[in-house]
């Protein structure tokens, strides 16, 4: 237990790294999983969840119990949680009992009424996925399709192949905020792959491959306990840093999908002005989907109860057509 004490221990004054592109950084032999489904591949690492890895998942249900993990979408109580510099959904109300009361709506002669209301949002301004070329460096995204093929809409690797396809797999969800005896952790608080690991050991869990990595730090149920501006201020999501040897471990464990409780499921910003480098190294270049900004305290609680931390992982993000995100209501069932 004092080695994993010690693994756990968090270093949040990082030497500032001497790349300054993320082209430097992850370097010319960065893991890669480019054409390893051919060359028309827009799913990427979801190849790996086939009907034994779906089998797999129905398995590790026991009790029966649903959690769903999307935050709410246009709470008039609580603006929606947002990455800087994006705005929070609208919801309009656009036909109600208003409209006929004041005379504003002619009365239908078989006397029905009706609601109707419209919403606006980014794609990504909710808990969502990630299109595979959403984040590249260079003049290419996933899969080597080039990166004008986002002008105007993405014509490939959007999001669109992911919603039809949909996402089914075993779920493991890793709660790194429990295993430091926090709520949520610091802003900027590092995970490194030693970090993850030894997080998975404390809980007696093992991680298989081919499993969706879900990682629970505790942001965003923050989010709703914590006034606006405190939880902006110094911004810097806690989460998982780039190191070779964790983008490898991906690889090797051929993990299709990573979701977890921030907005953008890494470290947000580095020393030296890095940002999202693991957006990179994961989606660009092996093909792995990000699941972002879920509510994960609930389905924490209930794994810590009963230490089951395995789980049916179900998803399918809206089919928006050319679209770098889109909205998504996880399903775990355990």
């Amino acid at each position: 237990m004092a080695s994993a004490k010690k693994e756990l221990m968090v270093d949040n004054n990082p030497a500032a790294s001497p790349a300054a592109t993320i082209e430097q950084l992850l370097g010319p032999d960065s893991p890669s999983n480019w054409g390893k489904w051919g060359p028309d591949d827009e799913v990427g690492s979801l190849n790996y969840l086939g009907p034994a890895e779906i089998l797999r998942a129905v398995s590790a249900v026991r009790s029966g119990e649903v959690f769903t993990l999307q935050v709410p979408i246009g709470d008039p109580d609580r603006s929606d949680p947002v990455w800087p510099g994006r705005t929070p959904a609208v919801r309009t109300q656009v036909m109600d009992e208003g409209f006929f009361a004041r005379g504003e709506e002619p009365e239908p002669s078989d006397g029905h009424h009706w609601a109707d209301d419209k919403i606006e949002m980014f794609t990504q301004g909710s808990t969502q996925y990630d299109a595979l070329a959403h984040y590249w460096y260079g003049d290419q995204v996933w899969n080597g399709y080039p990166a004008d093929s986002t002008i105007g809409a993405l014509s490939r690797a959007s999001v669109l192949p992911i919603g039809e396809r949909g996402v089914v797999g075993r779920g493991v969800l890793i709660d790194i905020a429990r295993a430091r005896g926090k709520d949520v952790l610091d802003s900027g608080e590092r995970i490194s792959l030693d970090d993850l690991l030894a997080a998975a050991d404390r809980q007696g869990t093992v991680i298989e491959p081919r499993d969706i990595l879900i990682i629970r730090t505790g942001w965003i149920g923050s989010y709703y306990r914590t006034a606006g501006e405190d939880f902006y201020r110094d911004w810097n999501e806690p989460g998982l840093v780039y190191s070779p040897e964790l983008v490898k471990w991906f690889q090797t464990m051929e993990i299709p999908n990573l979701v977890t409780d921030t907005i953008a499921n890494e470290l947000s910003f580095y020393p030296g002005g890095l940002q999202l480098p693991l957006h990179c190294a994961l989606m660009r270049n092996l093909g792995v989907t990000f699941t972002e900004l879920c509510r994960l305290d609930d389905l924490a609680t209930a794994c810590a109860d009963d230490q089951r931390w395995t789980f049916l992982y179900a998803a399918a993000p809206l089919k928006i057509v050319g679209g770098s995100g889109a909205p998504v209501n996880p399903l775990v069932i355990r």
